[in-house]
């Protein structure tokens, strides 16, 4: 089967759960900016949840499928796009996702998966160095996907219960662990409400608001190992939380650590949107995960039943 991509929205790419092992070579974990958004898409379809999907911003693609396939739109909300469900689609037919109406990624899962080459072990587009996915770059109008024919349906129609989801909001109160320059900010950080700047993008996600100004001023610090969800603070003192595409070095102040769980709800944030930080116990943190990760298993052995 293959897709055509008749309108490729912006910024639509071919993303995985990333490029696990690398990081002490340089390379990112690229990925999908809501890692819950694609398994769960993923889950929907039938596919393993680590299946090479779309990942679309702000304004979704228009596609043709050549063949009768099922997909799942999670993350971002469409006017008059079925979300968090699968969804029949006929041979011929279009979907056109147009502008999302709630939150800022999604992603697209297409049963059998989006077959490009892996590179490093992941399909994930690394956009910044041009390799992964779909010929290292964004898709463009007329772009071909492939995508085995596993010839899925589904036996009826359902969703699931919106409440394992995370609580997405344009002002969420986002849960981190404490980094190893925290008091050097004193209780700033959980004070203050910050927006998210235009300038964000999937390596970091940028914040404006009261300035984090570090007790006894500036000075340097030597390197240290960053992480997707880690919060720095340059000079300006201006939040910058890394995210999906992050660097895995950084010299700048690391006052903390969004947790995994609540890390989705910074992906879904647009420009404007507020966020506020509250601390957590790093056991907490591991138990926030483990929960979740017992939720999703259930979800997979339901789903088992009404996917063919």
């Amino acid at each position: 089967m293959e897709i055509t991509v008749i309108r490729s929205g912006m910024q639509t790419t071919v993303q995985d759960l990333g490029r696990v092992g690398y990081r002490a070579a340089g390379v990112a974990l690229a990925g999908a900016m809501d890692p819950f958004a694609l398994r769960l898409a993923n889950l929907l379809v039938g596919n393993p949840e680590d299946a090479a999907a779309l990942e679309t911003t702000l304004v979704g693609p228009e596609l043709a499928f050549s063949a009768d396939a099922v997909i799942a739109v999670c993350g971002a909300e469409f006017a008059g796009v079925p979300a968090w469900q699968p969804i029949t689609v006929r041979a011929g037919e279009r979907v056109k996702l147009g502008v999302a109406s709630r939150g800022c990624r999604a992603c697209i899962a297409v049963a059998g998966g989006i077959d490009v080459p892996p590179v490093l072990g992941s399909r994930s587009t690394y956009l910044r160095v041009g390799f992964g996915g779909f010929q290292g770059r964004a898709l463009r109008d007329g772009d071909v996907l492939p995508v085995p024919d596993v010839g899925r349906r589904v036996t009826d129609h359902w969703r699931i219960d919106p409440r394992i989801l995370p609580e997405y909001s344009a002002s969420p109160t986002v849960r981190v662990v404490r980094g190893a320059q925290l008091e050097d900010f004193g209780g700033a950080l959980f004070d203050a409400e910050f927006r998210v700047m235009p300038q964000s993008d999937r390596m970091g996600v940028r914040l404006g608001g009261a300035k984090l100004a570090r007790i006894g001023g500036l000075h340097e610090m030597i390197s240290a190992a960053v992480a997707p969800g880690t919060l720095q603070v340059p000079p300006d003192g201006q939040p910058i939380i890394l995210m999906a595409a992050a660097q895995t070095i950084g010299g700048y102040p690391q006052a903390a650590h969004i947790i995994s769980v609540d890390l989705p709800l910074i992906a879904q944030l647009r420009p404007g949107n507020r966020v506020r930080f509250a601390e957590v116990s790093l056991d907490e943190a591991h138990k926030l995960v483990l929960a979740r990760e017992h939720v999703l298993a259930i979800l997979h052995e339901g789903l088992a039943q009404k996917l063919r």
